[in-house]
């Protein structure tokens, strides 16, 4: 039996605006609003305005918190001072990738995970599971947030006009309480665009009155709402990973050229944490025999590359396309693929991209493809 997708507190709003609506990990998302290529270049140039409200919040308390984190995540959460936020990983016992998360610690012993939508479940089961041994509480907090994301170089501008809270001291992955708007807000400085921004959770109830205010707000320096369509090329262009793309069960963090958020050491007592062993394995394995690396593909070409293409050189497949589409910044197509390592230097020559049985040319490049001036 089919469930209908679930609504954010924003769906109103988003029909309102002649939103092109998709059913993304069970709930109603709007992809785009006009162009999307429109919204991209607004994010890349002014502003744009997300409505996040998919992605799944578990908050961690107790007075074990950061020691059930610590077994429970990859990372050295204990490391993690009040305020601030840090991008970490879920992990099963063979070392595969569960989930990618951002985990903020709000105080002395509480913290927000939070999860992409389309695991989010499967997190909270996970959590659930691994904190019997540990004092502390995992609570499901999906429906207490919504969360709008800000992000683009107009985003501090827009903010600063809404909120007294101190947004200059407020550093990449960091998080603080304020008001933005009249309306209570948990204002972080992250996101998934490449771009200087911010994302505010807060009650769905406030969710309508904080999107009005942010657009009056913002309208005039050129900020409009952006759909999950070109959230998806702005973290393409900003070599960001995708669950279910570049991330997946069947890859661990090493795999994914991601073994920096593996941290062996941390500063709880116990350093045995889930998947630690497999971790160590897939960390050797990268030193001395590299599997596939991931890599940046660009052409001058029109022809675009799609997830599951295969790249191809000297008539053989050497690896697999995870996410291609048109850059709008850059005006081609680009993509990331998994290529093995004799292939993955940039600049490596003779690479192509299956796409419909003709050899398309690519050229190598290092990730990411876009670097903001800051």
């Amino acid at each position: 039996m089919s469930t209908a997708p679930r609504q954010t507190a924003l769906d109103a709003v988003h029909r309102a605006l002649g939103a092109t609506m998709t059913d993304f990990a069970g709930w109603d998302m709007p992809l785009r609003y006009g162009s999307e290529r429109e919204e991209h270049i607004a994010v890349r140039t002014k502003a744009g305005l997300f409505d996040l409200s998919h992605m799944g919040e578990i908050t961690v308390t107790g007075p074990e918190a950061v020691d059930f984190l610590n077994f429970s995540l990859v990372g050295n959460i204990g490391s993690v001072g009040v305020g601030r936020a840090r991008y970490t990983m879920i992990v099963d016992e063979d070392g595969g990738i569960l989930d990618d998360l951002i985990v903020y610690r709000l105080g002395e012993t509480e913290y927000m995970v939070v999860a992409n939508a389309s695991n989010a479940q499967n997190v909270l089961n996970e959590l659930s599971n691994r904190v019997e041994e540990f004092d502390a509480e995992v609570r499901d907090d999906r429906d207490a947030y919504a969360l709008l994301a800000v992000q683009g170089p107009e985003s501090p501008g827009i903010l600063k006009s809404l909120t007294d809270a101190d947004l200059d001291g407020l550093k990449y992955y960091a998080g603080l309480p304020g008001t933005v708007a009249g309306v209570p807000a948990l204002i972080a400085r992250t996101g998934y665009t490449g771009e200087d921004g911010f994302e505010l959770f807060v009650s769905p109830a406030d969710a309508e009155k904080l999107w009005g205010a942010l657009m009056e707000a913002g309208t005039p320096v050129g900020m409009v709402p952006a759909g999950l369509s070109c959230r998806d090329t702005l973290r393409l262009e900003a070599g960001m990973p995708l669950y279910g793309h570049e991330l997946t069960a069947e890859l661990t963090p090493f795999d994914a050229g991601l073994g920096r958020v593996v941290k062996f050491e941390k500063t709880s007592e116990s350093e045995n944490f889930v998947g630690r062993a497999a971790l160590a394995a897939a960390a050797e394995r990268a030193e001395t025999a590299p599997p596939r690396r991931l890599v940046g593909l660009i052409t001058s070409g029109r022809r675009v590359p799609r997830a599951g293409f295969s790249v191809v050189a000297d008539g053989k497949v050497i690896g697999e396309v995870t996410s291609g589409a048109p850059s709008p910044t850059l005006g081609k197509p680009i993509a990331i693929a998994y290529v093995d390592a004799a292939h993955a230097a940039p600049g490596t020559e003779g690479v192509g991209v299956d796409i419909r049985g003709t050899h398309e040319p690519y050229e190598v490049v290092a990730l990411p493809f876009y670097k903001r001036q800051k």
